[in-house]
C-alpha cells in the first residue's frame, strides 16, 4: 500500500494541492483512483519513484529517482473528444518550463505528447479520462519530465535538465511545470483549442519537413503540412494526396 509523504516545497498556483509519494507503480493510477473517489480539480499526484511508469499505449515510461512524475487531477467542462486538445498546451506549458529551468536550451514539441531538448527526448504527457460521449467526469494529466537523470533505454535518445545545465531540482521543476501548466489549462478553458495548437505548431515540427509515422505496425511517411482543428497530424504523401492521422508516433 502506497503511504503518501510531507511532499516538497513547490510553491503550486492558487487552486493547486498536492499529495507526494515516495514510491508507487504509477502517478497517474494513483491519480485515477482520486479521481474515482471524487478528488476535486487541482489535485497534484508526485512520487519521487514510479514502479511501473507507463507513457501512451501502454509503453514502461523508465522512472529512477531524480525526475519529475506528476499527475494532475482535473474536471474540464468540456466533451470527451476535447479533452485530447489540452495535451498540446501542456507539451508547450512543458517546453516553456524547461527553457526556463535551463537556460539557453530549445525545447521542442514532437508530435503527439513529447517534448525534445537538442533534439532528444526530455518529457512526455499521458492524458486518460472517463465518460460518456457526451459528459467528461474526469481528466488526469501524466507529466515525466526528465530533471537529474537521463534513461539509458528508451525509444528515442533522452536527454535531462541537468545534461542540459540546468536546475536539477525536482521541486523548483515541479513549480515551474504547474505555473505553466494551469496558464494553458485556464486560456484553453476560455478560448478553446486555437491558441494552443497556434502555440504548439510554432515549437513543432517545421513545415514540409519529412515525418515517419508508425502506428500498429504501420508506416506512412510524407510532409508536415500541419494539424486538423482536432489536433490529428496532416502530411501530404508522395503522390501529393493528403492523409490525416489521428493517432500514432513520429519516429526516426
Amino acid at each position: 500500500m502506497t503511504t503518501p509523504t510531507n511532499g516538497g516545497t513547490a510553491a503550486l498556483p492558487a487552486g493547486y494541492r498536492r499529495i507526494a509519494f515516495d514510491r508507487v507503480a504509477s502517478t497517474n493510477d494513483e491519480a485515477r483512483r482520486f479521481a474515482e473517489a471524487g478528488a476535486g480539480e487541482g489535485l497534484v499526484v508526485t512520487a519521487a519513484i514510479q514502479t511501473a511508469g507507463r507513457g501512451r499505449r501502454g509503453r514502461t515510461w523508465v522512472s529512477p529517482h531524480g525526475n519529475l512524475y506528476a499527475s494532475f487531477v482535473l474536471r474540464p467542462p468540456v466533451k470527451p473528444a476535447q479533452a485530447g486538445e489540452l495535451g498540446f498546451g501542456i507539451a508547450v506549458a512543458v517546453a516553456e518550463a524547461i527553457e526556463q529551468l535551463a537556460k539557453g536550451a530549445l525545447a521542442r514539441c514532437k508530435w503527439p505528447n513529447d517534448v525534445l531538448a537538442g533534439g532528444k527526448k526530455i518529457a512526455g504527457i499521458l492524458l486518460e479520462s472517463r465518460g460518456t460521449p457526451e459528459t467528461l467526469d474526469w481528466l488526469v494529466a501524466g507529466i515525466g519530465l526528465n530533471v537529474a537523470e537521463t534513461p539509458e533505454k528508451a525509444n528515442w535518445p533522452a536527454t535531462s535538465l541537468a545534461a542540459l545545465g540546468g536546475d536539477p531540482s525536482v521541486e523548483r521543476a515541479l513549480e515551474m511545470v504547474a505555473g505553466r501548466f494551469d496558464h494553458w489549462y485556464r486560456l484553453w478553458l476560455g478560448a478553446g483549442f486555437a491558441p494552443l495548437r497556434e502555440a504548439w505548431l510554432a515549437r513543432a515540427h517545421a513545415l514540409g519537413e519529412t515525418l515517419r509515422i508508425k502506428r500498429n505496425g504501420d508506416e506512412r511517411e510524407g510532409k508536415f503540412v500541419g494539424l486538423d482543428p482536432s489536433g490529428a497530424l496532416v502530411l501530404q504523401l508522395a503522390d501529393s494526396r493528403r492523409e490525416t492521422i489521428s493517432y500514432g508516433e513520429v519516429v526516426e
